[in-house]
């Protein structure tokens, strides 16, 4: 005589339950294993060609206008341009955001300007011109005083910073945004008159230091 036997719902029912949640597992395996080629390949790339920063270098500066309005409100005008160089054989770079402005002794003296976003092809250069202004701003009231002592040194050094952010294109792979900062130190001679009639100017350039 043979046993007949009986598999209750709920068996079956469990049953089921666990062929799903393997089913569930082995996807969600697969999309891991997946996604952590892309970023292993992506890895490999980075190191084979490991991007070095973008170079940038002085070009000239002339001081059109630099004087206090008052106590402590200074009008300025400062035209400069950069030379901008990608020193990557294969690797480009897009420049969505470059904000410039020039500091003195710590001081801001302009406002920020805006350079457009470009790309850049590997090993390229490009030369970026720009104003740099400020109307009545603020200072500390012991600007003039540091004024006066740098004419009578008969120099005036002046820090331009530019900060902003960037991509790498390697092939048609885009990084992600990374922030950099540019600081650029000029001297400039510095006459005896009461204040610069302008333009004060510099062409001997200088290299800047870039952090990424």
């Amino acid at each position: 005589m043979s046993q007949i036997q009986e598999k209750s719902p709920q068996h079956c029912a469990k049953k089921k339950v666990i062929n799903i949640n393997k089913h569930h597992k082995k996807l969600i395996y697969t999309f891991t294993t997946f996604i952590l080629s892309i970023l292993l390949l992506i890895l490999v790339i980075w190191f084979i060609l490991h991007p070095s920063k973008p170079e940038f270098a002085l070009k000239e500066a002339e001081i059109y206008q630099l004087g206090l309005s008052g106590s402590h409100l200074l009008n300025s005008s400062i035209q400069i341009t950069l030379l901008s160089k990608n020193p990557n054989q294969k690797v480009g770079i897009y420049y969505d955001e470059i904000q410039v402005y020039a500091s003195y002794k710590g001081q801001r003296i302009t406002l920020d300007s805006s350079i457009p976003p470009f790309y850049q092809e590997n090993k390229d250069t490009n030369l970026l011109s720009m104003v740099l202004v400020a109307n009545e701003l603020p200072v500390d009231p012991s600007f003039g005083y540091e004024m006066g002592r740098d004419q009578m040194v008969g120099r005036l050094v002046l820090n331009l910073k530019s900060n902003g952010r960037l991509r790498w294109k390697v092939g048609t792979w885009v990084s992600g945004r990374y922030m950099f900062i540019v600081n650029c130190v000029v001297v400039l001679p510095f006459g005896s008159s009461a204040a610069p009639a302008g333009p004060l100017i510099s062409k001997q350039g200088a290299q800047c230091l870039t952090t990424v």
